[in-house]
This record gives structure tokens, sequence and C-alpha cells, in this order.
């Protein structure tokens, strides 16, 4: 596998979204060996549907788009970020039991932490923000066999 692999979707930010970033996401993981069906698919399924879902519903409309970008470094560090163009950098909020909304970066950092990473949130220098996260990469691509 190569040294360093990226990939990188642009989508509207929209509730439909949510739904082809996750989508492409794991087809990109899967293209790059990580089965769609595996626990760590899952758990980076829920991660992206979360990180996306909250570029869509707190840029209070003020981002049109939000991009995610997929990082795979020598095979050891995944990092998969979304970033919008809205200035505010999200902050955990007390969430009440009857609230329905407001757990999401408390999802996200649980969930990294559990596969061993971190949750990093960084402005960008066009104003707006990137939220990513970076976990170990675990699978193991089988060495191409001898004919």
């Amino acid at each position: 596998m190569a040294d360093h692999l990226e990939a990188s979707v642009t989508l509207p930010s929209d509730p439909a979204s949510v739904s082809a970033a996750r989508s492409y996401v794991v087809s990109t993981l899967a293209e790059w060996g990580l089965p769609p069906d595996t626990e760590e698919a899952e758990t980076i399924r829920l991660i992206v549907s979360e990180l996306t879902t909250n570029a869509v519903q707190h840029t209070l409309g003020q981002s049109p788009t939000f991009t995610v970008d997929i990082e795979l470094d020598r095979d050891e560090q995944l990092r998969i970020g979304v970033t919008d163009s809205h200035p505010r950098l999200p902050r955990r909020l007390p969430a009440a039991v009857q609230q329905d909304n407001g757990r999401g970066l408390v999802i996200i950092r649980w969930l990294t932490a559990e596969c061993g990473g971190k949750l990093r949130v960084r402005p960008t220098r066009e104003g707006g923000k990137t939220v990513s996260i970076e976990l170990p990469w675990t699978v193991r691509v089988p060495a191409a066999q001898e004919p």
C-alpha cells in the first residue's frame, strides 16, 4: 500500500449529505482494505455520522457546504476531518435528560478514545473550522502472493 493515501468530498450542508458522507467514507476505507462489515467500520460510520450531522446542524445555514477529508499515513494513522466555513468552534454543552441533542461531541470523543485515537478541533485559515479524529489503523493488508 502507498505511504500516504488521501480522499476528499465536498457536499452541501443538507441533512441528506450525512448519508452520502458516511457512504463515501466507508467505501473509500473498503478500497483501502477495511471491510465495511467490521466493528471498526461501524464505529467510523457512527463517528462520521456525528461529525457531519454537527456540520449541517450547527452552522446555522452559514456554511453552504462541508468537506470530508480522509488520510491514511504509512498504514498506521487514519485521519478523518470535517471542515465547514462557520467560525464558531463546537463546545460541549451540558445535556439535560430530556434534551434531544447536544451529545454529538461527547459520542465522538468517547468512540475515538475507545479506539485509541484523539479528537481535534482547529480553526481554518479561511475562518471556518475542522473537527477531526485520528485513529490507529489496525487493518493489515495481506502481502501479495507470488505466482
